[in-house]
């Protein structure tokens, strides 16, 4: 087979530029007016609940996501903030806990700063100190004294902060959590 003399330039530069691609998306984003991003958001990958019945007391919220190797950033901040909903559960933010690992796999446990209720979106944002590194998968563990006292779907939107000046939140979606008339588990 016969090689032409210009294919071999092109086939290096069009190689340079994938592996200087592959580098740069790892790297952090900042602009000019300090505000940073997450090269590759991280994904909320799990959303349960301990107690499925309406009411049912001692119900643990978890809320699992994985921060990707080419996130760019840290993990610094989760906010959990509930969607349209009537009835609520009542959490206990001094029983709060986040930890590497999944709800069934726990690992190390992280430190938080601060957990706190946003007064107007009644959302709970949980930040972590120190941060958490890219590549980790962290579960957040919420107590909630009491589950809302009326079933239905109850839907968890979940928003990534990274580190910075001013860290612009990345929405991961929504976690599903199903509530079931009565005391029952829904089993």
């Amino acid at each position: 087979m016969k090689v032409h003399r210009w294919y071999m330039p092109i086939a290096l530069a069009l190689s340079a530029g994938i592996f200087s691609f592959a580098a740069w998306s790892a790297q952090a984003i900042r602009l000019a007016d300090g505000t940073t991003y997450f090269a590759n958001p991280p994904r909320l990958i799990a959303a349960t609940t301990t107690q499925k019945g309406a009411n049912s007391p001692n119900a643990r919220y978890y809320f699992t996501l994985t921060i990707p190797e080419n996130a760019g950033e840290p993990l610094h901040q989760v906010a959990i903030a509930q969607q349209q909903a009537t009835a609520r559960p009542r959490f206990d933010l001094n029983r709060t806990e986040a930890f590497e690992g999944t709800r069934n796999r726990p690992a190390v446990r992280l430190s938080l700063k601060q957990v706190t209720i946003d007064p107007q979106t009644r959302g709970i944002k949980v930040i972590f100190d120190p941060p958490v590194p890219p590549g980790k998968t962290v579960t957040i563990r919420l107590y909630a004294t009491r589950n809302p006292n009326a079933g239905g779907v109850y839907l968890y939107g979940v928003t990534a902060f990274p580190t910075g000046e001013k860290p612009h939140g990345q929405f991961l979606g929504f976690g599903r959590i199903q509530i079931y008339e009565g005391n029952n588990d829904g089993v």
